[in-house]
């Protein structure tokens, strides 16, 4: 299968090549069960992008986005009354469902599973019988289907990324001091004008120990700040940038660009209505307005908010054939590599764009809403409306 373009400008800037990697056994069965074409090579490799002007004219336009969590019923009794089991791994972020198959599922259910992730910002489903198909029509629920222009596909499936990191390893070799990829905490598709909303992992094939995800919960990062702080930072945008770099068509030799965007670093998610910090140490360079030095200090202490409080985090520790659904407005993510490729993984991806990021000055934090501050947080927030600060 030659590749192809998802866009008829892009310029391809490797040539083709046959993978000789061997699928793991569980894999192969899962795609030959689906009737995926493996003759031609596994994975599919669209052509990649060398100029950032093709990148930046991807779904450059404003399209309409309904997210399935505003149609739900809140108590999500079609969802839950189905399930044998609802473990919440921790209390502020991460539930496992156990005893429903994704898909399965009625559009009622899909609906109230959107406004669950909305609500958990990750939901687990292990012993999942789905094949890439059906993966990717879940995705469609959820929004817009994402094809990444630098991403490997699985043949004849549009949308539907191969993440395997033995493959990825022979074109960037990790290491214990430096294992890359996703081993760092970040937020999928920033650069996109209309970022990721859901983002849907399949993995059918896990080493026995280690290789757990971890995610971190915006919503809770957000109430880490003090009052007065969130008010410095409420309204501000920051520079998201792509993970992959390019060139510019016309100044070649200026060397790597990135595709930048400019979205707030606090948002509000249409379902919940809840505040959530959005920024992420991979791809969030600075914020608008501030100088450098001052963009600088302000990013590294919300970073470390993020990534250093463990009570507002799930370490999720994967089985083969286990789903996770999370929500890229409301998270970041870590995928540890501790494992250190003693083991194969491989999995299925389908990523759903959102709407254009919005901040609300007027929207609750989830602990307000949900009626969980304490005393200290209930002071603080009267002294500032005593001030005529809030």
């Amino acid at each position: 299968m030659a590749p192809a373009p998802i866009d008829p400008r892009i310029v391809d800037v490797a040539p083709p090549r046959k993978d000789s990697l061997g699928l793991p056994g569980p894999t192969r069965e899962r795609l030959e069960k689906a009737g995926i074409d493996l003759s031609s090579g596994y994975p599919y490799r669209p052509s990649r992008p060398l100029y950032i002007d093709d990148v930046y004219n991807i779904r450059n336009f404003d399209r309409a986005h309904v997210d399935p969590g505003t149609r739900a019923d809140p108590e999500k009794k079609a969802l839950l009354s189905a399930a044998k089991e609802i473990i919440h791994l921790t209390r502020h972020i991460g539930t496992e469902i156990v005893g429903l198959q994704l898909k399965d599922l009625t559009d009622q259910q899909k609906d109230e599973l959107g406004l669950l992730i909305a609500e958990r910002s990750v939901v687990f489903f292990r012993d999942q019988d789905i094949s890439p198909q059906q993966q990717k029509e879940l995705g469609e629920w959820f929004g817009e289907i994402e094809i990444h222009p630098q991403v490997p596909q699985v043949p004849g499936v549009a949308g539907v990324s191969v993440i395997w990191p033995e493959l990825q390893a022979t074109e960037n070799p990790a290491s214990f001091r430096r294992p890359g990829g996703s081993s760092r905490w970040h937020t999928d598709l920033v650069h996109e004008r209309q970022p990721a909303g859901v983002t849907h992992l399949h993995n059918d094939t896990v080493p026995t120990v280690g290789g757990d995800t971890l995610w971190a919960s915006g919503y809770s990062a957000y109430e880490k700040l003090s009052p007065l702080f969130r008010q410095f930072i409420d309204g501000k945008t920051a520079i998201y940038r792509s993970a992959h770099p390019y060139l510019d068509r016309k100044k070649p030799e200026a060397g790597p660009k990135f595709v930048e965007r400019e979205h707030p670093i606090v948002r509000v998610h249409p379902a919940t209505g809840w505040k959530a910090l959005w920024v992420n140490r991979a791809m969030t360079s600075r914020i608008v307005g501030l100088d450098k030095a001052e963009s600088d200090v302000v990013l590294g202490y919300l970073f470390d908010v993020y990534e250093k409080n463990p009570d507002i985090q799930v370490r999720f520790k994967w089985s083969p054939r286990t789903s996770a659904l999370w929500d890229n407005r409301i998270t970041i993510h870590n995928a540890s590599w501790d494992y250190e490729g003693s083991q194969p993984r491989h999995g299925t991806r389908v990523t759903s764009l959102a709407e254009k990021p919005v901040f609300d000055a007027n929207a609750p934090t989830r602990r307000e809403k949900l009626g969980l501050l304490g005393q200290e947080e209930i002071d603080e927030l009267v002294s500032l409306k005593e001030l005529g600060l809030k």
